[in-house]
């Protein structure tokens, strides 16, 4: 049954309506040539060989050193001008994080790079879901690892069924 005309006016969710499904295709499809989630890294880093981007960690060397993703390269953001072009080879696509979803830093590191002509996608997530999803990380250390958070990966496989 169709709500009432007016009805959606108050409600939480359809008070605007979904877009048109071919409006939906075009935003979710740059939605994913924009954003890679953590387990597609992973799962791109734990194949073997070469995952085909340049993971890029755009925090400060002291987040850095308190932990980061094996194999990233570390360039602060405030770096990247200056840096970007000894560092990163322009046909290889960059992947972004910074901490997490509460930081936009891999924003503004993607948007810094993709204006010196990089592809750039920026990783959803960011460390905090990286160590939280149980993935190995690195500190002055040495390599840690998480028990997997089952409110963000499932438990007892690296495979999410999305």
């Amino acid at each position: 049954m169709s709500p009432q005309p007016g009805a959606l006016a108050d409600h939480p969710v359809l008070r605007v309506p979904p877009a048109a499904p071919a409006d939906a295709v075009a935003y979710f499809g740059a939605s994913l040539a924009f954003h890679a989630d953590v387990s597609d890294v992973a799962a791109a880093h734990a194949a073997g060989g070469d995952p085909g981007f340049v993971l890029l960690d755009s925090r400060s060397t002291e987040s850095w050193d308190q932990g980061h993703i094996p194999g990233a390269v570390h360039l602060p953001t405030a770096l990247i001008a200056e840096q970007a072009p000894r560092l990163l080879d322009p046909a290889v696509p960059v992947v972004t994080y910074c901490w997490g979803p509460g930081c936009n830093g891999a924003t503004r590191a993607a948007l810094a790079l993709a204006g010196l002509g990089y592809r750039v996608k920026e990783m959803l997530g960011g460390f905090e879901y990286w160590a939280r999803e149980g993935f190995p990380y690195e500190t002055w250390q040495g390599e840690e690892r998480r028990a997997a958070d089952p409110l963000t990966a499932p438990a007892g496989t690296d495979d999410c069924g999305c």
